[in-house]
Order: structure tokens, then C-alpha cells, then sequence
């Protein structure tokens, strides 16, 4: 946490009895740089408390609603730090995920946030190359360029077509970003709804192309149980009108909802 004099939070979003849990928190508390490890949860249990308890990770109670976007924006408040990832109960960090954020945190005049490639676990195995994220790293390459990530149109024509910054891989600056970062009445696009957001602001959007982190895909997680939700095509739609006429954004909520699939087990 010392290097660079800025305190990061890693935040654990806990949510029932994930059985992923505990891999979570190992990889964070195995990190080369050390940071602040907490927990929130909207669903106490004995589980979770014995886990912090455990670890001894200060747990904090959101009493007020739940829900995933309420749930985020409590884990934001609650985090110390001026940098605070969100971890999500079921992901894997690897060990250089906190060392190469604060690499490229410091060399950036306003970085807004911090995000990297990513792969897969899926059935236990590590999947570091398939369709979905073959796209999601061609609609990237433009932000490999480091001149390129204070740019708000590139980073707004690249939102345009879709979301392809994984969430729980970012880390957020908070001494230039507003108090909340996610929007109520969002349940599958909270996360693209809030990068379109945070694009029309000064700053950086700073992206590590390196593979820092393993996002589980399984029958449990939050993006598999939306994956069919007529809500979300809706969602879609909704984020594709900050783009672009309705008609063209008809065409590309069609297109987008095949990508769908891919979260499928």
C-alpha cells in the first residue's frame, strides 16, 4: 500500500454461500503488493461471517435495499482507499494485479479508472482465448496505445458497440469520479451503463493489456442468471440510444444479444 503513498481497497462483494469464496480471498491476500481486503454483504450468514471472521477481513452489513447495483455502490462507500477494486465473490486475481495497477496509476495525470484483459474460468479450467473475448480484445486495441486513454471519443466509439471492460477488473480513482458510480433501475448493464458515464468526463481510462484476473462464468454467477432476462435486451437497447438513432441501435441490440450465448455452460 506504500507504494505510491495512495491507499487501494479491495472490496469482496459476498452474497450467500459462494463456494468460490475462499479462492477469492486467497488471491487477494497474495497479491506482491498488499492492500486493504474488506467485505460487504446484503445477505448475512453465518457462512460469510465465519469466512471474515477467519481471514480477518472487517465485514460491513448493507441494511439498506439490496440488489446488485445497490450492493456495488454500498462495497464503493464503504472502501478507505482513494483506489477501490470490487471483487466479486466468485473471481481470481493474480498475484501482479494490484503491483501493475499502481504501475500505471502513477505515471497517469487523471486517471479515472484502471482495467485489464481477463480470462475465463469455466468448469474449473482456465480459458484464456475464446469468440467472446477475442472481441472484446479487438474492441481494446485501441486503448494499448497510452496517448490514447484520455481520449473521450475513442473511448466513447469503442462503448458504442458494446461493453468490453470486464468489472471486476477495474479499479476505481475516487478522487475523480462522482460519489456513486452505478445507476438504480439497471440489473445486467449496471457496469456499461457507468463506463458510459464516466467516459464524458476528463481523465484517463487506463488499460493494462495483460491478463490479471480470472472472471468465473458457472450457473450461479449474477451474469449467467440474467442471460435470457427480457430486461436485458431491453438494457441494451437503452445503452445503445446513448449512442446511437434508435433504428440503428434496434439493429445492434439484436446483433449484441447473440453474444449472449457465450455465458452459456
Amino acid at each position: 500500500m506504500e507504494e505510491g503513498k495512495r491507499l487501494h481497497t479491495f472490496v469482496i462483494c459476498a452474497y450467500k454461500e459462494s463456494k468460490y469464496l475462499e479462492e477469492c480471498i486467497q488471491s487477494l491476500k497474495q497479491q506482491i503488493v498488499k492492500s486493504e481486503i474488506i467485505m460487504v454483504t446484503s445477505t448475512p450468514n453465518l457462512f460469510i461471517e465465519e469466512t471474515a471472521l477467519r481471514h480477518k477481513i472487517p465485514l460491513f452489513i448493507n441494511e439498506g435495499e439490496g440488489g446488485i447495483v445497490q450492493d456495488w455502490n454500498f462495497a464503493y462507500k464503504m472502501a478507505k482507499g482513494d483506489l477501490v477494486t470490487i471483487a466479486h465473490q466468485d473471481d481470481i486475481y493474480r498475484k501482479n494485479y494490484v503491483k501493475d495497477m499502481l504501475t500505471w496509476i502513477q505515471k497517469t495525470e487523471t486517471p479515472l479508472i484502471y482495467f485489464t484483459d481477463y480470462a475465463e474460468v469455466r468448469e474449473g479450467k482456465v480459458v484464456k482465448n475464446n469468440r467472446l473475448l477475442q472481441v472484446k480484445r479487438w474492441m481494446l486495441r485501441p486503448l494499448k496505445l497510452k496517448s490514447l486513454h484520455k481520449s473521450r471519443w475513442v473511448r466513447r466509439r469503442i462503448l458504442s458497440f458494446g461493453s468490453p471492460i470486464c468489472c471486476p477488473s477495474v479499479t476505481y480513482v475516487k478522487e475523480n469520479l462522482p460519489e456513486e458510480i452505478f445507476q438504480l433501475g439497471f440489473r445486467s448493464d449496471e457496469d456499461w451503463q457507468a463506463w458510459e458515464r464516466l467516459s464524458k468526463l476528463k481523465g484517463s481510462f487506463v488499460y493494462s493489456p495483460h491478463i490479471l484476473m480470472y472472471h468465473r462464468i458457472h450457473e450461479e454467477s449474477e451474469t449467467s442468471a440474467v442471460i435470457g432476462d427480457i430486461g436485458r435486451h431491453t438494457e441494451d437497447y437503452v445503452m445503445f440510444c446513448k449512442f446511437w438513432p434508435k433504428p440503428i441501435a434496434k439493429v445492434l441490440t439484436k446483433i449484441y444479444s447473440t453474444s449472449e450465448s457465450s455465458n452459456d455452460l
